[in-house]
Order: C-alpha cells, then structure tokens, then sequence
C-alpha cells in the first residue's frame, strides 16, 4: 500500500534535510493552546538528530496576509518546540532570503533551526518553482511529514521535490497506512460516520463511501438536508437547498446503506443557553432547528458501531461547542471509543470532540489532518504524498 521511500530509506548522516512539518496549531497571545501537530512530528525529528543530521523545519500557520502578520510567526512554535526535544533549537526570522541561507549554512549535525512561516510569501501556494528552489537550496535531502498539508500543491509540499531526494514521515506513513488501510482493505463491516454542517463539503466523500463502506451514519447539520430531501419539514434548521437534488439522488442510490436520525434535539435559536427540545422527525415547530441528534438516534448508531469492524469518523452529530447540544456526539464518541473496532478520527471538529470527550486514548488512530483525511475518504490522490520518490 505504502510504496514510497521512508526517511529510514535516506542517508542522513552529516546532511542537512528540510522536513515539511504541519506545525498549524491554535497560538493565542503567543501561547500555544494544543502542541498535538507538534508532538506528532517528534518521531521523525528526533530519528533525523539521532541519526546525524542537521535538521531544517518548514510549516506555514494560519492565511497571513503579508510579511508583517505577526501574530502568525512560528518563533513562540520555535521557542515550544525547544522544550520537547534535547536538541538546541533556532530560528530563523525568514523562510528564503540571505537569513535562511546563513542560518542553514551555520546549522550543525545535532541541531535544528525553524524557518519563519512558508505563506509570508504569496508564491508558497501557488506552488512557485522559484520559491520551491530557494527552499531547496537549504538542504541536501527532503522529507514531507506533513499529512495536514498534504493535500495543497505548495512549494514546500509539492514543488521542492523537483530539486531535492525526497522520502516521507513517520507521521505521513502512519496516516496513510491506516486511512489508505481503511478504505482499501476494512476490517468489515465498515462504519463510516459523516457530520459537520455542510452536505457540499461531502458529496465526493459520500459518493466514494458508497461503493466502499457497509454503513454510512449521518449526522450535524448536513443530516437537516438529507431530511429536508425526504421531505419533513425542518423548519429553520440549516438546509442547503441548493443540494436537495444531490441528497435525493445519493439518497436513491444508497438502499439502506445511509443511516439518517430518526429523533432529534432542537433549539429555538442558534445559542448556548438555547431552550432545549427533543421531537420525533415529523414534529419540527416553527422558529426551531436541528442542533443535535436525539438519543433514540445515538441508540441506533451506536448499535452500528459495536458490531462494526472498522469505523472511520469526519465531523460532530451536534453543535457540540454548546454543552446542551452535545450529547449526541459524545454518545457516538463513547460507541467508537468502547467498540473493538479500528477506529479512524478525522477533522479539526470531530478530534476536539474525541478530546473533550476524554476517550482519545482509546481510539486507534486520530489523525492531523482535517482536509487530507477527506480527500483520501474520497479516494483522491494527495500531492505532497505523490511528488516524493517512491521505494
């Protein structure tokens, strides 16, 4: 399944290698509120520095808007990052330039020196072939462990492969082996579970997990469409009327492989202190929506999910962000988490919620990446994965 070159396939002793690392993490007022893509990139630092190599760290944070937007510069990422690792840790206040090539050039075996964010400059997402050059010109070697990147045609993802000897990750070869695993050979049968508000982010998704998967749960908001498809009137819960057509035709197609809610938690506005109300599918008042599954729901999902071998989650059942309105997906995460299956976590959402939940640790595998685990749901290629060497 995994076909391409490791970092423990490269020569690193006495080299210089400029890993691409996903190090887009929440900073608030300079602190960093979860070091989770941080922590993940340990492994393949720590090997490249136990293995001689002076070791180059590449990651963009956040959509910066010019150089000067500083509330997204990596130094407090730079400053972190120096408390987990033995290593001596430095930073370099530009990503190309006369600063990044003089503290490269100076970098010692043993060492690690962190560029300044990749997307201070605009050419990093347009995938410029001269910024993928200056990138490169740092280094000997290359390695991408960037899973949550991996789905961008970057510079620092994609284009540098044209100039260096490239290898993945720890981290990259764990995310694809069981992502890539889960949708091409399951333990079955193959729940996957599909919330978050939007059925349109979806559609390639669930059109791949029909051929693929045994069960498909939904949930949150974009369940409100396949509903409102079904014809039941959903009153003023969130409905993507444009794609009423799409769900009845994914609908149409799935016999009985899509399972929708059958009750429901509704809110008589979109807040927290809302008032609280769990009605069957047919009974929505007006002024009312859909902020959760209902508990005859979590029940019916639940009972999927324990006799499931593999399950595969992307998004929350529920505005979960509101404690009244989470319950639906802490149910579900309880299922996955005391279920014997090889469970698979993905997307920003539904990882906060495994997290909240305090079930983590007894999930098989929570991946970094929101955007790259749903495009390998939908079984596209990832670009920072296909452009390095293969074995």
């Amino acid at each position: 399944m995994f076909n391409k070159k490791m970092v423990t396939d490269l020569d690193v002793e006495g080299k210089k290698v400029i890993v691409r690392v996903d190090f887009n993490v929440p900073i608030k007022e300079g602190k960093i509120s979860d070091d989770t893509r941080i922590t993940a990139a340990l492994p393949t630092i720590n090997y490249l520095l136990d293995h001689g190599a002076s070791v180059i760290l590449m990651s963009h944070l956040g959509r910066p808007k010019t150089k000067d937007d500083l509330q997204f510069s990596l130094k407090p990422v730079a400053e972190h990052l120096a408390t987990l690792i033995s290593a001596p840790v430095k930073f370099a206040a530009d990503s190309r330039g006369e600063i990044a090539k003089e503290a490269a050039a100076a970098l010692k075996p043993g060492e690690v020196l962190v560029l300044e964010n990749t997307r201070f400059y605009p050419e990093e997402s347009k995938n410029d072939a001269q910024m993928s050059q200056d990138l490169a010109s740092l280094a000997d070697l290359y390695v991408n462990d960037a899973f949550g990147s991996a789905h961008r045609a970057h510079s620092s993802t994609a284009g540098i492969a044209d100039y260096l000897p490239s290898a993945a990750g720890f981290l990259m070869e764990k995310e694809i082996k069981y992502l890539g695993n889960a949708i091409a050979d399951p333990v079955r049968p193959f729940v996957a579970i599909l919330g978050g508000a939007k059925i349109s982010d979806k559609i390639g998704v669930i059109e791949n997990l029909l051929t693929k998967a045994d069960k498909i749960l939904i949930g949150g908001g974009m369940a409100n469409t396949f509903l409102a498809a079904k014809g039941y009137d959903m009153a003023d819960s969130l409905v993507e009327t444009e794609v009423l057509d799409t769900a009845k035709d994914l609908l149409s197609r799935s016999g009985d492989k899509l399972l929708l809610p059958v009750d429901m938690v509704l809110g008589n506005a979109f807040d927290a202190e809302a008032e609280k109300r769990t009605v069957p599918l047919d009974d929505v008042p007006a002024g009312w929506r859909m902020l959760d599954i209902g508990p005859l729901t979590v029940d019916i999902f639940g009972d999927e999910i324990m006799g499931a071998g593999t399950v595969v989650w992307n998004g929350p059942m529920g505005v979960f962000e509101f404690p009244r309105f989470a319950e639906g997906t802490f149910g579900v995460a309880r299922a996955v988490a005391s279920s014997n299956a090889v469970s698979i976590i993905g997307g920003g959402d539904s990882v906060s919620a495994i997290n909240q939940s305090g079930l983590s640790d007894q999930i098989t595998h929570i991946s970094t990446g929101g955007g790259a685990s749903l495009e390998m749901l939908e079984g596209l290629e990832l670009p920072g994965l296909e452009v390095l060497d293969d074995k």
